[in-house]
């Protein structure tokens, strides 16, 4: 097995980095940006959880397709379907604010039909970068090259929040436009740069059984990944809110002061990825636990936080967790299937974090409206669920 190329590297961490960069603009802007067309906190929530929906029945269907095609088609595929699925949403939400779309149920629906198809095509992205890397890194540096496309996902967090920031003066959907012209650019440059990788011949050749969530290799990391995400999207998708409540503040300052929460979130996620996953030898659930107990340590900060210096702490205990946690589930899911299956796991392992941004938002967004609190319990007792669960599984593994 050939190791990753450095042009090979670039290539599939820039395209991870822009649709990092347009994902946190949009949990930046969205619930300031939904207030001025008039939708409700669980309406806005329910965009996200809809449409991570559809990412995560979408992803493991392109996980597959990427075996038989290739890699490198399905890249360009998601890179294209993210840049116009981006403009069309921004261009409703320009359409109301100018008056051309009356806000209600009709415009509520247009949104939440366009970002559900824009998750379609672009969820396959992911799973064919991971699979990618998985067919060019030996089994002894998997978790560690999951760790750089994790480090290139938190390098966009943390690059997303501060263009939301600067964008955000020239109006809320400044960054947004921004967004699908970068990814835009970073198919042009996978379409030039990245070689392509010959489609798997054992799943061309034959008809291989379908991986499935409960396959006992692989079905530990899978529950960690969806409760991981349950948990940690409840509270990014109501993080704008408790901001903008608790701090009153305008629109524009909370986008500026909800990117600048996420993007220190994102530096301690890459530090967590570059500095401890790759300097460390442990297994996989070893960084799982430890990334959970940072999160657990999260939910006490941000819920019961009033200054933003606070915020930031639990932010930073966010980002550890999240950096330590899903590049060795992305790893262990890896390593735990044949070279055949790649794809089909990474397709798993992607629509798992989709999930979780399907149950915690929604939840988060009910309970936010019955107690600006609530969300933040229901996120620490699903990580301490999640732990239990990982600690019994981790001593039968």
């Amino acid at each position: 097995m050939s190791s990753l190329t450095r042009q090979q590297s670039a290539v599939l961490l820039f395209s991870l980095l822009t649709v990092a960069i347009g994902q946190s603009l949009v949990f930046a802007i969205l619930p300031p940006l939904g207030r001025e067309v008039h939708l409700s906190e669980l309406q806005i929530t329910s965009i996200i959880a809809v449409s991570a929906l559809v990412f995560g029945v979408a992803s493991p269907f392109w996980g597959r397709f990427s075996d038989r095609v290739g890699r490198k088609p399905v890249i360009l595929i998601g890179l294209l379907g993210y840049s116009l699925g981006t403009l069309v949403f921004a261009s409703l939400f320009q359409a109301a604010l100018m008056g051309v779309v009356a806000s209600g149920i009709l415009f509520y629906g247009l949104v939440l039909v366009s970002r559900c198809g824009q998750a379609v095509i672009m969820s396959a992205t992911s799973p064919a970068c991971t699979a990618y890397a998985a067919d060019h890194s030996p089994p002894e540096k998997r978790t560690k090259a999951m760790a750089k496309l994790g480090a290139a996902n938190s390098l966009g967090t943390i690059l997303g929040p501060a263009v939301s920031g600067a964008l955000a003066t020239l109006g809320l959907l400044a960054p947004l436009f921004f967004a699908g012209l970068l990814t835009a650019v970073a198919a042009v440059v996978t379409l030039v740069k990245l070689p392509r990788a010959p489609p798997n011949e054992l799943t061309t050749r034959s008809v291989r059984k379908r991986l499935r969530y409960r396959d006992p290799r692989v079905v530990r990391f899978l529950v960690a990944a969806v409760g991981l995400f349950t948990g940690f999207s409840a509270i990014q998708q109501t993080l704008g809110f408790s901001v903008q409540d608790r701090l009153l503040l305008s629109g524009i300052e909370t986008a500026q002061m909800t990117g600048a929460a996420l993007m220190v979130s994102a530096v301690f996620a890459f530090m967590a990825q570059w500095l401890i996953v790759q300097k460390l030898n442990f297994e996989p659930e070893q960084f799982v636990l430890g990334g959970l107990v940072s999160l657990l340590m999260a939910t006490f900060f941000i819920g019961s936080f009033e200054t933003f210096g606070f915020l930031s702490i639990g932010m930073a205990f966010m980002g550890t967790g999240l950096g330590l946690s899903m590049p060795s589930i992305s790893a262990g899911a890896s390593l735990a299937v044949t070279p055949e299956e790649q794809g089909a796991v990474a397709g798993l392992v992607a629509s798992c974090p989709a999930a979780g941004f399907v149950i915690g938002p929604v939840a988060a967004g009910w309970l936010y409206q019955q107690d600006e609190t609530w969300a933040s319990i229901f996120s620490a007792t699903v990580f301490v669920l999640l732990l239990f669960i990982m600690l019994i599984t981790h001593k039968r593994s």
